[in-house]
């Protein structure tokens, strides 16, 4: 089965995976599997149907990514949500940009294009609650910004999401290895890229996570650690909790290793998420429990099932 839907006036095809081989970004197997060449997607398995919540919520799967083309575009989206009110339609949002030139660019087919790119990113639409949440922690959160913009992009862009493990496993110091990134790739898009586009989208995803701030230099890079925010950090444990995990699970997803930082450090970073509204907290012992209530409506935290 193959869920499509129109953004931006651009096809997305979302497949829906029949098996999966891991509960947090898992490779496909089954009818999909060559059709897919193993693109990893951010769901959840473990006896919940893996069918079109993710995308409902805001994650995107697929074979297309951003990336071939663009980085997360950092300062485009910084300019944008610093012109657009928080509360703005994503009409208000594609306005700015195409019919009011915020973003400053040349021509009309560059703002539609940036359009275009922004919306892949980050929906841009206050009703898909992984853009709704973003525009309220930025916000309130100029420091996390980088590592919010990053998150939001490694839910809605598979190529960006495929070169998280080389990246997150490096050390802190280590040089990054182009190799291993391209490697991670290809991987995820088998022989469908040629060598010229997959040297552009090594360079853009390097970009991205520089933009980030996991790495620092410009011909050389080299990882550093991020230092996560308490809004960057409710952000990642609500993308685990879109995906139906539950509890102290929520500091062990790939989401939370974005942040750098050990599931009792991120605990503690939490308390203070949930003093700046950003997220329910109760603990009892090793006990915890982690809620949206003041960032989710009712309907969608019902439709954010719990794995079971």
């Amino acid at each position: 089965m193959l869920h499509r839907n129109v953004l931006c006036g651009v096809l997305i095809g979302v497949p829906v995976p029949p098996n999966c081989l891991d509960s947090k970004w898992f490779e496909c197997t089954g009818p999909f599997a060559g059709e897919l060449d193993g693109i990893l997607f951010s769901a959840t398995c473990d006896g919940v149907s893996a069918e079109s919540l993710p995308q409902k919520m805001g994650f995107k799967g697929g074979a297309i990514g951003t990336h071939s083309s663009r980085t997360i575009m950092l300062e485009e989206l910084s300019t944008l949500l610093d012109t657009v009110p928080m509360d703005a339609s994503r009409s208000s949002y594609l306005s700015a940009i195409i019919e009011q030139n915020a973003l400053a660019k040349q021509t009309g087919a560059n703002r539609k294009i940036t359009a275009q790119h922004l919306t892949e990113l980050y929906a841009l639409e206050p009703t898909v609650p992984l853009f709704r949440v973003l525009r309220r922690f930025w916000q309130d959160d100029v420091e996390g910004r980088p590592v919010l913009a990053q998150l939001c992009s490694l839910a809605r862009d598979p190529l960006l999401r495929a070169t998280a493990e080389p990246v997150l496993a490096m050390k802190s110091g280590e040089e990054l290895s182009r190799q291993k990134i391209t490697d991670a790739i290809r991987a995820a898009v088998g022989t469908r890229m040629n060598d010229a586009t997959l040297d552009k989208v090594v360079r853009n995803v390097s970009s991205s996570w520089t933009q980030s701030g996991h790495f620092r230099g410009r011909a050389r890079k080299f990882r550093q650690l991020v230092r996560p925010t308490p809004l960057a950090t409710a952000y990642a444990l609500l993308l685990g909790y879109l995906e139906g995990l539950r509890g102290g699970r929520l500091f062990e997803t790939n989401w939370t290793r974005v942040l750098d930082s050990s599931p009792s450090e991120l605990r503690t970073i939490a308390a203070e998420a949930k003093r700046l509204n950003g997220l329910d907290l109760r603990a009892a012992g090793d006990v915890i429990e982690i809620g949206f209530t003041t960032v989710l409506t009712p309907q969608e935290i019902k439709d954010s099932r719990v794995a079971h």
